[in-house]
């Protein structure tokens, strides 16, 4: 079951989102997106003097949450983005300033499920049209 979070704004472009950061206009302020390039992930928005910064959020294989921050910064995993949230909304955890105003949507989204691989089978959702019958040689 997916968690609605206030702060996420799915499929926005990265304009769409820095647009609405700056129209907030205050420090720390945060919204969460999906990623343009990389599927199935998202971005940590987070504006601080007139800047966005963005932040990769990637889902592990079972099922946690991290976050990309800069060089040397430890690595830390949660179980949800809104442990994630709460986390970073503490000062010096690594980003460019700690998570204080959530820009929320004006109709929440739904967070996309965890996807959980199915180690028994993997070829079970596979249409039997995709697969060819190799004759020996």
């Amino acid at each position: 079951m997916a968690a609605s979070l206030p702060a996420y704004h799915g499929s926005i472009s990265k304009l769409e989102g820095e647009t609405l950061l700056s129209g907030k206009g205050k420090e720390g302020a945060y919204l969460i997106r999906d990623s343009e390039t990389i599927q199935g992930a998202m971005c940590l928005c987070v504006y601080k003097q007139k800047v966005v910064y963005t932040y990769r959020l990637l889902q592990t294989h079972n099922g946690y949450f991290t976050l990309q921050a800069a060089a040397g910064v430890e690595e830390k995993f949660f179980k949800t983005i809104q442990d994630l949230i709460s986390h970073y909304k503490r000062r010096d955890q690594g980003l460019a300033v700690h998570l204080r105003h959530s820009v929320k949507r004006k109709t929440l989204l739904q967070l996309p499920a965890p996807v959980v691989p199915d180690e028994d089978n993997e070829y079970e959702n596979i249409p039997s049209e995709d697969y060819v019958d190799v004759l020996p040689s």
